[in-house]
């Protein structure tokens, strides 16, 4: 009876140490492949585990390309003073980040700059300043 339950405790912990193993073993982003993008807000999606906002800029020929940025979960994104309405669709925006490994309009945010200059987010943990996007 023991045993039993012993292997029950045994294959939880392996199933519930899996599924957090996959969302934060290794990163698709590489700080070796910095992107720094100024376009127009197409959508901001809040959404866990993170937040996601879509820029549309000109590729190469003038082609319109959709980045999809990263974000950090909605709980930091508000603690950051940021509210759904911080990002409108039209609005002008510079997005410095690191672009996916495999995905060559995937990045993750690291900066989100508005057409005034004024820094929305910070993405390295601690450096937000505080007062971003009303």
């Amino acid at each position: 009876m023991r045993t039993k339950s012993t292997l029950r405790m045994i294959a939880v912990c392996l199933v519930v140490s899996s599924s957090a193993g996959a969302h934060h073993s290794s990163s698709i982003f590489d700080p070796n492949l910095p992107v720094n993008i100024t376009g127009t807000v197409t959508r901001m999606e809040w959404t866990n585990p993170h937040a996601r906002l879509y820029v549309e800029t000109q590729g190469p020929g003038g082609v319109r390309v959709e980045w999809e940025f990263e974000l950090p979960a909605v709980n930091r994104l508000l603690r950051l003073h940021w509210t759904r309405h911080a990002l409108q669709a039209g609005d002008r925006v510079t997005v410095s980040g690191a672009r996916a490994r495999h995905y060559p309009d995937i990045a993750l945010a690291l900066n989100v700059i508005d057409a005034n200059g004024r820094k929305l987010f910070v993405g390295s943990p601690g450096a937000a300043e505080p007062g971003g996007a009303e």
